[in-house]
């Protein structure tokens, strides 16, 4: 009998998802196996809902944003019974191996699923390129590219108006996606969850650009970045939380786009970039990095080499332990921050 492998892709969408989906199926269809594709994430095969995934099926989806799947924020860890359901549905579905792509939601679910004997594998993508031990996920280069064009539009306008513009980006607690477009789009300060600035600090730099001449600026700030003013911190977030218990994010760019507008005197506009940098057509780059770790997460199930994650080391692709992808998160490292903050002002 032919041997069944499955493909989830759970969290947040980003582009590329489709890219890794194609892989993982045609690369498995050419090891041999039936293929399948859970609905809407850990809940579709929760539920046992899916689509045969054939040469036909994943024809022509590479270039397309989202995920042809649907996915959630489904946490199956939450109590026993969902577990044992997750467990059940592997088993009478016959699955040989499952291939979960995600983020560090559905990275840590694999991997304490794979602690109690469930056969799959991972594959990273997350827009905020935040999973250890992989130096890019799938849908990061996409993300800059959206924010690096949005900085570069703004630009223009913040010059014209002489106008602060401040630019909020996605980044719970890694800073990535704010300091390489931030960096690329040559913005004047980057605000960072792993590294503090202060209000006052940037207030400074604002003011040594309008002493040279230069009558705008341009500050991008990662969501998940502490406003430190006063000597106090505060970290925005909204009164909600998702499945994970983390809390919704959102809203220090318009905090620090008031108080730098009141300090300075100087008209300040914030644009919050949000989830245009998860949607849309990926990359190039994503769709090859897409079609790399999916071809190599199916070839680790095809090994058998379960409670692995394909990760992209320098120009390889390389099974790791789930247990180092999730352990930590990736940050900010001080030598690129370092970089980074010498182009200050």
């Amino acid at each position: 009998m032919t041997k069944l492998i499955g493909v989830l892709t759970g969290g947040g969408d980003c582009p590329g998802l489709n890219a890794v989906i194609r892989a993982v199926a045609k690369r498995s269809l050419f090891h041999g196996y039936k293929v399948v594709g859970f609905l809407d994430g850990w809940q579709g095969l929760i539920e046992k809902r899916y689509m045969d995934l054939d040469h036909t099926t994943v024809s022509g989806i590479v270039h397309i944003g989202g995920t042809l799947l649907g996915t959630s924020r489904t946490n199956v860890l939450k109590n026993e019974e969902t577990i044992k359901r997750t467990f059940d549905s592997f088993a009478e579905l016959g699955l040989h191996g499952l291939v979960a792509v995600g983020g560090e939601g559905t990275l840590t679910v694999s991997h304490k699923l794979a602690e109690r004997g469930m056969r799959l594998v991972g594959a990273p993508k997350t827009i905020d390129n935040d999973i250890n031990v992989t130096d890019f996920t799938v849908g990061f280069n996409t993300a800059v590219e959206v924010a690096t064009e949005a900085i570069d539009r703004l630009r223009t306008t913040a010059e014209s108006h002489r106008r602060v513009m401040v630019v909020e980006v996605m980044g719970r607690h890694a800073g990535w996606i704010a300091a390489y477009s931030g960096l690329a789009g040559g913005a004047d300060a980057i605000l960072v969850p792993e590294y503090d600035m202060s209000v006052e600090e940037l207030q400074d730099i604002i003011k040594q650009r309008h002493a040279r001449g230069k009558q705008y600026s341009i500050v991008v700030v990662a969501e998940g970045a502490k406003l430190v003013y006063e000597g106090k911190d505060h970290f925005i977030a909204k009164d909600r939380k998702d499945a994970f218990g983390r809390p919704q994010l959102g809203g220090i760019g318009q905090a620090l786009s008031n108080l730098l507008e009141d300090n300075l005197g100087i008209e300040c506009r914030v644009t919050v970039l949000g989830h245009t940098q998860r949607g849309g057509t990926p990359t190039a780059w994503d769709r090859v990095i897409g079609t790399r770790l999916g071809s190599a997460a199916a070839d680790l199930a095809h090994s058998g080499k379960w409670g692995q994650m394909a990760a992209f080391k320098g120009n390889h692709v390389e099974g790791v332990p789930l247990a180092s992808a999730v352990g930590n998160l990736k940050t900010v490292d001080r030598a690129f921050w370092e970089l980074t903050r010498s182009f200050f002002g």
